[in-house]
C-alpha cells in the first residue's frame, strides 16, 4: 500500500524525485560555475601558450647552436636507425629478462633484511648489527663499482662452482645493491606501523613472528608499494650497466653498431628504447600514489 501525502502540500513534496527534477540552480551559482570555467580555460590557454614558447626556445637553442650540425650527423641519422633497431630491440630482451629476475629476488632479500634489522631482543643484536653493516655499505658502494668488482673480480679468484658469465654476476651485483635500498623502504613501512598494531597481536596471543606475519607486514607493504615500483624503475634502467662485462644487451648492441659505423644514433635508439619502457611504469606509480594518498585522507585503508 502506497503512503499518502498530508492533506494541503505541495505537488511533489511526498516524491523525491519530483522536487530534484524541480531543482533550479540560482542566478548566483550559474554565475559562479561559468566563472569557474571561464578561469579553467584561460589557465588550460596559458599552459599551452607557455609549453608551446618553452619548446620553440629549446629547439631553436639547440638548433641554432654552431655545433648542431655535425650533432645531427652523428645522432640523428634515420638510416642509421633503421638499422639499429631490430639489433638493440633484441638485446632489449636481456635487460627485461635481467630485470623480472633480479626484481623477485631484491624484494625477497630487501624485504628479508628489512626484517633482521627490526628485530627486537639481546640475543639478535649481532643479526642486527650483520645486517645493518650490509645496508650501509652497499647504500654508499657507487654501483659501478660493484658491477666492475663482481664482473672481474669473481672470475679472477678462479672459485670452483662459480660461474664466470658476466650475465649472473652482473645481475648479482644489481641484486646485492638493490637489496640494500629496498630493505630501507621496507623497514619504513614496518616501523611506520604503529606499536599499538604489534601489542594488539600479541594481546590476541599471537607470538612475535605472527604478528609481523599477519598485521604488521601486509600494513608495511601497502604503504611501501610507491617507492619500491619507484626503485623498479630504477633497475630496469641500471639494467643497462651489465654491458661493461660484455653482455649483449640493448646498450652494448648499440655500442657494436656505433663500432662499425662510427655514428652515435644507436645509443639515442636505446635510450629512447628505455625511456618508451619506463614511462609507463612511472605514469602508474604516479597514479597508485595518488589514488592511495586520496583514500588516506578519507578514512580508508592504506
Amino acid at each position: 500500500m502506497g503512503a499518502q501525502g498530508a492533506p494541503g502540500a505541495p505537488d511533489g513534496a511526498d516524491d523525491p524525485g519530483a522536487a530534484v527534477d524541480d531543482y533550479r540552480p540560482s542566478a548566483r551559482r550559474l554565475a559562479h560555475e561559468a566563472y569557474r570555467r571561464a578561469r579553467a580555460r584561460r589557465a588550460a590557454l596559458i599552459a599551452a601558450g607557455s609549453t608551446l614558447a618553452t619548446a620553440v626556445a629549446l629547439v631553436l637553442l639547440v638548433v641554432g647552436s654552431p655545433g648542431w650540425p655535425a650533432v645531427r650527423r652523428s645522432f640523428l641519422s634515420a638510416e642509421y636507425a633503421r638499422q639499429a633497431l631490430p639489433e638493440v630491440l633484441r638485446g632489449l630482451r636481456i635487460n627485461l629478462e635481467l630485470m623480472a629476475v633480479c626484481g623477485v629476488l631484491i624484494l625477497f632479500f630487501g624485504l628479508l633484511l628489512a626484517v633482521l634489522r627490526t628485530l627486537s631482543g639481546p640475543v639478535f643484536l649481532p643479526v642486527r648489527l650483520l645486517a645493518t653493516a650490509y645496508v650501509d655499505f652497499f647504500l654508499g658502494l657507487p654501483m659501478i663499482i660493484c658491477l666492475l668488482v663482481m664482473i672481474t673480480g669473481v672470475p679472477a679468484l678462479r672459485l670452483t662452482g662459480v660461474t664466470s658469465d658476466p650475465l649472473w654476476l652482473g645481475g648479482a651485483a644489481l641484486v646485492m645493491t638493490y637489496a640494500a635500498y629496498v630493505s630501507e623502504v621496507f623497514r619504513a613501512g614496518i616501523e611506520s606501523v604503529h606499536p599499538s598494531q604489534r601489542a594488539a597481536a600479541r594481546s590476541l596471543g599471537l607470538s612475535n613472528a605472527q604478528a609481523m606475519r599477519y598485521v604488521v607486514l601486509p600494513q608495511a607493504v601497502r604503504r611501501v608499494v610507491p617507492p619500491l615500483l619507484n626503485n623498479l624503475v630504477s633497475l630496469q634502467k641500471d639494467t643497462g650497466l651489465v654491458s661493461i662485462g660484455g653482455v649483449i644487451d640493448a646498450v652494448y648492441a648499440a655500442k657494436i653498431i656505433n663500432g662499425r659505423s662510427f655514428n652515435s644514433t644507436p645509443y639515442l635508439v636505446a635510450a629512447l628504447v628505455f625511456v618508451v619502457l619506463t614511462i609507463p611504469l612511472t605514469r602508474f606509480t604516479g597514479w597508485l600514489t595518488t589514488r592511495m594518498n586520496r583514500k588516506q585522507q578519507h578514512g580508508g585503508a592504506v
